[in-house]
């Protein structure tokens, strides 16, 4: 029989799955709770509930819980997680620390199938999306670890957020609920390679989140060449869902751009851009990128990412450049999991 993730429901679903249950309604709150605010592991531990109802959702349900397999720490005081889910397949997950709060840069999936170039999550292709629980567990398997509250989230680990939609929506609903963690949506960034029907399906939530698109180049040919996502929605499409969604949401997106020496960091390049983000007000985060074996790619040099800002601020676009964290452990996106296969320690 398979069992019920019940850390996967969002409140409305609780409460849904206590009415099946035959429990009165304020069940569905106290077991949120014990779930997703105070981090209880068994249902042993929930000692409020009915002890009856208790051995029930043992037998019946789960709770997903992700073990730390392995943790990275670099100087800067950033730690990447190698993170172990039931099945045994591995993940990532990223804590990093900013003046503002303790952020954590979650997966939404086992492996990717977007094939970016530039980035070792896609090698081996994806596996299997993640449920909702799951990315949460990666949230309070970074809690347990640090001791410290997380203020902040970014959507940007293993996977393409917008391919397992449903799983993502219903984990952002746990993660900014009142009766869970309470993360608002404002502090939340979700990021896209640029799937344009779920761009416009996530406008039409109105979620006060932030809409991060990995553009990585101005112009098709280029950006096919770096994302081959680009052959199914060219740059003018997504631009287009772009300046629709900032009109749905009245939110402003932000790009993030990857500096790939001699491909998409010469001034010329940077008026591209400017010219094609024209009147948005977005911001451009500009981002060099970590070494990845197997990649055909390098990072642009300093000097070539900070003549590209200027000549952007020149142009009348805000960018900044992304403070590089975790270089040291291999913090580039999918490569301590890609480590652990080759060691065999990823099932």
């Amino acid at each position: 029989m398979n069992k019920i993730a019940v850390s996967s429901l969002t409140m409305e679903q609780m409460k849904d799955f206590v009415r099946e249950q035959g429990q009165p309604a304020f069940r569905a709150r106290q077991l949120f709770r014990w779930l997703h605010q105070r981090g209880a592991d068994g249902f042993s531990q929930m000692t409020d509930l009915p002890k009856a109802w208790i051995s029930q959702l043992a037998e019946t349900c789960e709770i997903e819980r992700l073990q730390i397999r392995r943790c990275q720490r670099s100087k800067d005081g950033t730690r990447k997680y190698l993170l172990g889910l039931a099945d045994g397949n591995c993940i990532e997950s990223v804590w990093m620390q900013y003046s503002y709060g303790n952020t954590v840069c979650v997966s939404t999936q086992v492996g990717c199938r977007m094939g970016c170039r530039f980035c070792a999550s896609t090698q081996g292709g994806r596996v299997r999306n993640l449920t909702a629980g799951e990315i949460a567990g990666e949230i309070y398997a970074v809690m347990r670890d640090t001791g410290e509250r997380v203020s902040h989230i970014v959507l940007m680990g293993i996977g393409e957020p917008l391919d397992n939609f449903d799983n993502v929506m219903d984990f952002l609903s746990i993660i900014s609920s009142p009766d869970g963690v309470n993360i608002g949506m404002r502090n939340i960034s979700l990021s896209t390679c640029g799937l344009v029907p779920k761009i416009y399906e996530l406008a039409q939530r109105k979620l006060q989140l932030t809409l991060s698109v990995s553009l990585h180049a101005p112009e098709n040919a280029m950006r096919s060449r770096m994302m081959p996502v680009n052959d199914a929605y060219p740059v003018e499409q997504l631009i287009a869902a772009c300046r629709d969604y900032q009109k749905i949401t009245g939110r402003r997106i932000s790009f993030e751009y990857s500096m790939v020496r001699g491909v998409n960091d010469s001034p010329q390049t940077a008026r591209c851009l400017a010219q094609l983000i024209r009147g948005m007000g977005a911001h451009v985060n500009l981002i060099p990128i970590n070494p990845v074996d197997g990649s055909p790619f390098t990072a642009a040099d300093s000097q070539a990412i900070h003549r590209f800002q200027a000549e952007l601020g020149r142009l009348g676009v805000n960018a900044t450049v992304r403070r590089r964290l975790g270089a040291d452990i291999s913090a580039a996106c999918g490569q301590l999991r890609r480590e652990a296969k080759k060691e065999g320690t990823d099932g």
